[in-house]
């Protein structure tokens, strides 16, 4: 694989990923879309779904990584040049904010009714209030629609949501490792792309709930910048005071995934 077709590979599939993942979480969360409140399952298996067509188109180009964690695992285990690595990023970053771009564009009328809903964003006595309290309550800094573009904690604790991106993540990568599907250098096949799109539902629904489970720090990052740059009403802050945790966790879980990998497989 070039290197002009790992970036643009990994810009394309990333984009879809964060086109559909993101996408199921706006269907989810904003007023007058047909799918709010669907529920945590359709975000889980949104997610997979998101996974699997961004890896299918992706494969033939890159390997479909579209992720910094897989693409550290496999470097350490050897499927991957390291010489490669800074490629593959630079494709998953800017793919992550297109395709967060994206949603915005798909959902732009929802985006706009649900931000000027007085009932989601209040009223300016209220807000004001919830500034005095913000430091108090440690998530002061998420806007109302935060959550369609990064992850975020339902209890914030930085070493158990460390802890629990650091396991996810290992996870997800020890199972593409194990695997074998890079041992061509041709990226994951057919059924290697189901089985890791399984992966991911099965990770979202049992080691989701505390964090979100971002399992990709471009997935949390990428879309994060653009909640900080697009001009929404009321958006809020994005947070970023956890925004290590999600970059942090998951790159840590990658290296802990490929140094086990070594150990015990190769």
């Amino acid at each position: 694989m070039s290197s002009s077709d790992i970036f643009t590979g990994e810009i394309i599939g990333t984009a879809v990923l964060i086109l559909l993942g993101g996408g199921v979480c706006a269907a989810v969360t904003l007023k007058s879309s047909k799918a709010r409140n669907a529920g945590w399952l359709a975000i889980t298996f949104g997610w997979g779904f998101a996974v699997l067509t961004g890896a299918y188109i992706s494969a033939p180009l890159s390997g479909a990584h579209l992720n910094p964690a897989v693409t550290l695992g496999l470097a350490i285990e050897g499927g991957t040049e390291w010489s490669d690595v800074p490629t593959y990023l630079a494709g998953q970053l800017l793919g992550a904010m297109i395709g967060a771009t994206l949603v915005w564009l798909a959902y732009y009328g929802q985006f706009q009714a649900h931000l000027t809903d007085p009932e989601i964003v209040g009223k300016p006595d209220e807000n004001a209030a919830k500034a005095i309290e913000g430091p108090h309550n440690g998530a002061a800094n998420a806007g109302p629609v935060l959550g369609i573009f990064s992850t975020g904690p339902e209890i914030r604790n930085a070493i158990q949501n460390l802890t629990t991106e650091i396991i996810g993540t290992a996870v997800l990568v020890l199972a593409i490792l194990t695997q074998g599907l890079n041992g061509d250098g041709k990226g994951l096949g057919v059924i290697g792309v189901l089985i890791t799109s399984l992966v991911v539902v099965g990770l979202g629904l049992s080691l989701g709930g505390p964090t979100g489970y971002a399992i990709n720090p471009f997935r949390d990052l990428g879309p994060r910048i653009v909640h900080s740059l697009l001009p929404l009403p009321n958006k809020g802050g994005s947070d970023w005071a956890y925004a290590w945790v999600p970059v942090v966790g998951p790159l840590a879980g990658a290296a802990l995934a490929g140094g086990l990998y070594n150990l015990a497989f190769a």
